[in-house]
């Protein structure tokens, strides 16, 4: 498929033990363990948008057998006038809710400038789709020595995902998350938001040793499509999956991000008790 040359430390090539088998390595970001058996679930608010809100998310995602905290303290939006999350307040929050869930926290880091202050909080750092080539951004938070959750760009190639990737690993940090979130194509925005790359899990398994995600929030943008492209991405290969939730009483209209394509908690639950079983190919 790739060059194996341009990304030597994250591929399966060469790797004594991972050869010829779709197994990865295996690290844990506090209780979660990524990359063995079972799928891990990362579940919470797209973003943090209140101390009631997050708290109250939190603690049902913890009840329904999530095994990370999301949510976003800064937001890369598309328009300038959105809402762009509430900062250092929201990091405060996020630590919050870990110190009462015993849930690790996942939240995107969007600046360099961000790393250091991110970092204070964060159990794994999230870089999102636009800044999947941020090449400086990835060598900070490389350096950081954080676990980083890595998402596809809107229309990366295996090779620019995984080329992606090794900047973060040459920088020093080997434990990396690579998360399909769907792709832009001709039929996106038709029926949903984006298109779930399901053809892309197994390959980039046999490409790299860093387990594999999918997000069937962004690619979806459908809360009601959330559970079946769920079950679908752990058909296809996917090794856990990252999925907005919002509390069981708000209304999707009252969320200021990304409330169509988040569901709630009842939900997940569901979700969870479905994919709950062993991945073929995985390491224990």
């Amino acid at each position: 498929m790739g060059d194996h040359r341009s990304y030597p430390l994250i591929a399966r090539a060469g790797k004594d033990g991972y050869e010829n088998n779709l197994q990865s390595r295996t690290f844990s970001v506090g209780s979660a363990v990524f990359g063995a058996d079972l799928p891990t679930i990362i579940a919470g608010p797209c973003a943090v948008e209140s101390r009631e809100q997050t708290l109250g998310i939190a603690k049902a995602v913890k009840e329904a057998g999530a095994d990370c905290l999301r949510g976003g303290a800064f937001k890369p939006r598309t328009s300038p006038y959105s809402f762009q999350g509430l900062g250092r307040e929201g990091l405060e929050i996020l630590a919050e809710a870990r110190a009462e869930t015993g849930l690790p926290v996942v939240t995107e880091v969007m600046d360099v400038r961000l790393v250091e202050l991110v970092c204070e909080v964060a159990d794994m750092l999230q870089i999102g789709s636009r800044n999947m080539q941020n090449f400086p951004l990835l060598i900070e938070v490389g350096k950081a020595g954080k676990p980083v959750l890595l998402k596809r760009g809107m229309s990366a190639t295996i090779d620019e995902w995984l080329c992606a990737a090794e900047y973060i690993a040459l920088s020093g940090t080997a434990e990396i998350l690579l998360v399909e979130r769907g792709v832009r194509c001709s039929v996106s925005r038709g029926y949903t938001r984006n298109t779930l790359d399901l053809n892309v899990i197994v390959p980039t398994r046999e490409e790299t040793v860093l387990p594999v995600l999918a997000d069937p929030s962004h690619s979806t943008g459908r809360a009601d499509l959330v559970p079946w492209v769920s079950r679908a991405a752990i058909g296809a290969g996917a090794q856990g999956l990252i999925i907005e939730v919002i509390g069981e009483d708000m209304r999707p209209e009252d969320v200021r991000c990304d409330g169509a394509q988040s569901i709630k908690p009842s939900v997940l639950r569901e979700i969870i008790d479905t994919v709950k079983t062993p991945v073929p190919g995985t390491a224990v």
